[in-house]
């Protein structure tokens, strides 16, 4: 039997008007029907054509009703800006141009309820980093960030700072030996609890990135992350760490979820823009619903990052 063999004049003669609906028709038609006489086909589209309404939901023939009425689906997923809320800036003669927009453009989504913008912010992504947002029932992949759990940590020892000055080589040689930075790993692949997490094998891409997980923990990023000793000065009686007012020993580090967390974000980036359509300033914005399974598990991921 011979393949289907449809042209334009044909659909033109049954009254198509000459524009994309033809092609889209003549596609939809070889890659489903290539079986079918042109007879059948021809009969098929012109029922379409006289009532498109009538197909507008039909799973192979939707894209050819859509041609012939003109009904933009990206157009209508789309969800629009709002008026900006008011948010808090701390230190505005500080913050450059960039994240600043980008912060009043997050205040117009819909979902957003409330921001502040800090004295350190600065551009990122979608979300300025540096920039607080608070929304209703969803989450924004791109407003947690590429480094999720991006944080620091400050360990205090009870030691009088006077121990590290008086011996700076160990102290240096101690950094050098037990911390990685950028894409260097320890030699000894390090162990954690963490990597027994169920998420490890129940969510699809965070079991993809176990293993690079298992390989980076323990390990700095690159850019503005570092390890270093230094002396923090207790001076309220009152404090946290039950220590005696004074000068003690410290390690302050900066790190994160390194590139399990990056491949978490950069997946459900894609997830987030493929569901929730908005204007090219704020794409990067696009979020997930808690209600939905995809939002659902980005929150899953997010969290063991």
């Amino acid at each position: 039997m011979k393949g289907l063999k449809l042209h334009g004049k044909d659909l033109i003669a049954i009254g198509y008007p000459e524009g994309r609906a033809i092609g889209i028709a003549i596609n939809v038609m070889l890659k489903h029907h290539r079986k079918w006489s042109v007879t059948d086909a021809l009969e098929l589209l012109k029922r379409i054509l006289v009532d498109p309404d009538a197909f507008s939901e039909h799973e192979l023939y939707a894209p050819i009703a859509d041609a012939l009425t003109g009904r933009d689906r990206k157009a209508e997923a789309m969800h629009e800006l709002v008026p900006r809320k008011e948010y808090r800036t701390y230190g505005s003669e500080h913050i450059e141009q960039g994240a600043i927009h980008q912060m009043e453009v997050a205040m117009k989504l819909p979902v957003t309820v409330a921001g502040a913008l800090m004295p350190d912010a600065h551009q990122g992504y979608g979300l300025p980093i540096g920039g607080v947002l608070a929304v209703e029932n969803a989450v924004i992949p791109y407003g947690v960030g590429v480094d999720i759990g991006c944080r620091m940590c400050l360990s205090i020892f009870n030691i009088a700072p006077d121990v590290m000055e008086n011996d700076r080589a160990s102290f240096k040689r101690l950094l050098v030996e037990h911390t990685r930075f950028g894409r260097a790993v320890h030699e000894k692949r390090m162990d954690d609890p963490v990597l027994e997490r169920p998420e490890f094998n129940t969510i699809a891409v965070v079991k993809h990135l176990k293993d690079r997980a298992w390989m980076q923990i323990g390990s700095s990023g690159s850019g503005n992350h570092f390890v270093e000793f230094g002396v923090v000065a207790i001076t309220d009686a009152r404090n946290e760490f039950k220590l005696p007012v004074g000068e003690y020993l410290a390690l302050l580090s900066h790190s994160g979820s390194r590139g399990m967390g990056a491949g978490i974000a950069a997946h459900y980036t894609r997830v987030a823009k493929e569901l929730c359509k908005l204007p090219a300033e704020a794409q990067n914005l696009a979020w997930l619903s808690l209600d939905n399974a995809e939002g659902q598990e980005y929150w899953l991921a997010m969290n063991l990052a």
